[in-house]
């Protein structure tokens, strides 16, 4: 029988069930390759922008049991998911969003992925130019958001030069190697 595995868990032997044949180990939502062994709520945390309320969101909204395995999902719920991950900042509310009001265009967006890596690097780069105070932590390298600085995030704690010979060791070194 495929599909069915046989464990031991401290000297007990239990049946784990059996997948479905049509089980993908593998489903593609978002442009993210999501494990087809997790349920439904946990694997879309794997899409970079999607926390955990966000996450049950999506799977009310889409009206998918959130305790489902990814891999049993039909092609019609996987297509439902990702179209309410598109239009989800019509969806919930505003204070869901993690880009509300936005610097730009003062719009509420909700963004993911290469989007949202891009969109911190951008902050990032308007704090340094208009020389704000967290601009210039950046900058220096230093703890942002008002961590101490004494023990932690101290540079070049690596290996030092060690202890230092002079030229009259280093000839009393060599006369006694040669005397052996």
């Amino acid at each position: 029988m495929p599909g069915l595995f046989l464990r031991s868990l401290a000297g007990y032997q239990y049946m784990a069930e059996t997948q479905p044949k049509d089980f993908r180990y593998l489903v593609r939502v978002h442009n993210t390759d999501l494990d087809g062994n997790k349920h439904v709520h946990m694997a879309l945390r794997k899409i970079n922008g999607i926390s955990y309320s966000m996450a049950h969101a999506i799977c009310a909204v889409a009206k998918v049991d959130q305790t489902q395995k990814v891999g049993t999902l039909n092609n019609a719920q996987v297509q439902k998911l990702d179209e309410t991950i598109k239009n989800i900042a019509e969806i919930v509310p505003d204070w869901m969003l993690n880009r509300r009001r936005d610097v730009i265009d003062g719009v509420n967006r909700h963004i993911y992925l290469g989007d949202l890596d891009y969109a911190q690097e951008q902050d990032i780069r308007m704090m340094k130019k208009m020389r704000s105070y967290k601009g210039i932590r950046h900058s220096l390298g230093q703890p942002v958001r008002g961590q101490r600085t004494r023990s932690n995030f101290r540079k070049n704690k690596g290996k030092g030069p060690g202890v230092i010979r002079s030229k009259e060791t280093k000839a009393a070194q060599a006369e006694k190697e040669s005397k052996k």
